[in-house]
């Protein structure tokens, strides 16, 4: 919790060049990209990063197959190039994966039109990916034998991409790496306010977490209040479903505006062990997938209009997707509320004209996940409209340019801001790893190799995770038996990921909140000593913040917190 600490010292009174108001994808793109071209950059986020529209994604990055049927080519070649370029970029982080899609009476097109345009999509990507193929009812069978090939016509194979880890543990690859070139950042920290005058913009931030009844508190040097200000020269709204409220508040108007679309996903346990995404046009001929997550199955999505961006799942949207999927699957019996292990809800903010049309004439589904820049020179603010994870370099290129238009000189892009560390750090790394023991410390079956993992989850950071167990063979133990964490990596969490509620690292920095069952992580007789790892003596506070109550003995764990 330092880390926080240090980053909204440095925010209050602080002076920048570019204040970034958002910390999803789009805001942390951009704090990276302007950061790495010489800008000072702040970056606040009044919910934990990725915590909203950017942890609800399907995890896939893909250059958006299905918007070939509406004619969308520029888009489509758009997101092909960055998705290769990401595929290039993290190379142990995102992997090819295969879409099988089979295809039934309920599907808009015959095996043969799919074929085709899958052909066409191969060819827009550069052919950068596998080969695509068309598959007859019995391949299908023998290929994927989960699925009911009883009404398949045939079926396609194409290819794109996906995340190993999770969307939101991605998009705070892009802050850490904002921090490492001397941005500052700080989750749950709220803009109260902002003023524009003739040199800039004067913003009121509030800590969320600061406590009223000890405010102002000491951390480190410095005296920080609740309630504090900064100034910078621009601003970037990349407020995802809520720019729209951020700029009405500044006064601002614009020629986009946003409507939501509402998506959710299911975690299931695992329908198919082969690592390839299953795709089925649902009874209203809407895409939906079985996407594989290590040893779960993630079953989704919906796209449904809503006027709000706050939702969760509700029943209609389980059974659904639950029948959709059972009536496509071989299943000994069909899959049901009790197989949820963990559910995922979240809005896409589509793209529109700001033109009093409320779109209610328009095909939902036809609306496409692309992104607009817009750039106000006379308020000095950039907007950042719609937007996915498969479009972040495109978009931080996008505001680095357009903020150079805005009169911020920037310093050439050496394209430092993204991607895996080098090779020859990659290969110093496994030597040590190697020479450490690492993969022998393992032992449960069908787990990958430590050092795969650990490299995978931490890149650079992975050396102190090293010396740590080095230090202390006490550190390589798992603190969660279902969880596949070691000590060192919790104490490489405690210092560096800036984990201020226990959901942050459930469910953000971790995907251990999506594929264990609440309830075992309640029990595991590890959560205490993983929270005083990660919260030192606020640990059982912090439990009780999540849970509502403590998950074990509540006199002791009183004790305990002193």
């Amino acid at each position: 919790m330092q880390l926080r600490a240090n980053n909204i010292d440095k925010l209050s009174g602080g002076n920048f060049d570019v204040l970034v108001v958002g910390g999803g994808i789009n805001g942390a793109v951009t704090a990276a990209v302007l950061a790495a071209r010489g800008a000072s950059v702040a970056l606040v986020e009044r919910g934990d990063f990725a915590g909203f529209t950017s942890q609800a994604s399907s995890n896939l990055v893909w250059g958006g197959f299905k918007y070939l049927e509406n004619y969308e080519l520029s888009l489509v070649r758009k997101l092909c190039m960055s998705r290769n370029r990401l595929i290039e970029a993290y190379p142990d982080n995102i992997r090819q994966i295969g879409f099988l899609a089979a295809l039934d009476e309920t599907s808009p097109y015959p095996p043969w039109l799919a074929a085709l345009g899958s052909a066409a999509y191969w060819g827009i990507g550069n052919f950068r990916t596998p080969k695509p193929r068309i598959l007859t009812r019995a391949e299908i069978s023998a290929e994927e034998p989960i699925i009911n090939t009883e009404k398949v016509r045939g079926g396609i194979e194409y290819f794109d991409a996906y995340l190993r880890d999770n969307d939101a543990r991605f998009v705070f690859g892009f802050v850490l790496r904002a921090l490492a070139l001397g941005a500052v950042a700080a989750n749950y920290v709220e803009l109260v306010t902002a003023r524009r005058d003739g040199a800039g913009w004067t913003a009121t931030l509030r800590d969320l977490e600061a406590a009223p009844a000890r405010a102002p508190t000491t951390h480190g040097s410095k005296k920080t209040a609740a309630t504090f200000q900064c100034r910078a020269r621009f601003v970037v709204n990349a407020a995802g479903p809520y720019v729209d409220g951020l700029n009405a508040a500044w006064g601002l108007h614009t020629r986009h505006r946003i409507v939501y679309s509402k998506g959710i996903h299911l975690v299931v346990p695992q329908l198919t062990p082969n690592e390839r995404v299953l795709a089925f046009f649902d009874d209203t001929q809407r895409l939906f997938y079985v996407i594989p997550m290590g040893h779960r199955s993630v079953i989704g999505t919906t796209d449904t209009r809503v006027k709000a961006p706050e939702t969760s799942v509700d029943d209609a949207d389980r059974n659904f997707l639950l029948a959709q999927m059972s009536a496509r699957l071989n299943l000994d019996k069909p899959l049901n509320k009790k197989d949820i292990i963990a559910e995922r809800s979240g809005v896409r903010p589509l793209v529109v004209q700001s033109d009093g049309d409320d779109h209610s004439h328009v095909d939902w589904t036809t609306l496409s996940r692309k992104h607009e820049i817009e750039a106000d020179k006379q308020s000095g603010v950039i907007t950042i409209f719609g937007g996915k994870l498969t479009d972040c370099l495109n978009v931080g290129e996008e505001v680095a340019d357009a903020t150079e238009k805005l009169g911020l000189k920037l310093q050439p892009d050496a394209q430092n801001w993204y991607g895996e560390p080098s090779a020859e750090r990659r290969a110093t790394f496994y030597a040590r790893a190697a020479e450490m023991g690492l993969d022998a410390l393992r032992h449960k079956p069908g787990l990958e190799p430590l050092s795969d993992r650990l490299w995978r989850r931490y890149g650079e950071r992975a050396f102190r995770i090293l010396d740590d167990i080095d230090a202390n063979p006490e550190m390589g133990k798992d603190m969660l038996a279902s969880a596949d964490y070691l000590r060192a990596e919790i104490a490489e969490a405690a210092r560096s990921e800036m984990i201020t509620k226990l959901d942050d690292f459930f469910r953000r920095r971790s995907k251990i909140a999506l594929v264990v069952r609440a309830e075992e992580v309640r029990r595991a007789e590890g959560l205490l000593p993983m929270c005083q790892l990660l919260f030192g003596d606020h640990a059982t506070t912090k439990l009780v913040e999540h849970y509502g109550s403590w998950p074990g003995d509540e006199t002791q764990a009183c004790h305990n917190d002193g």
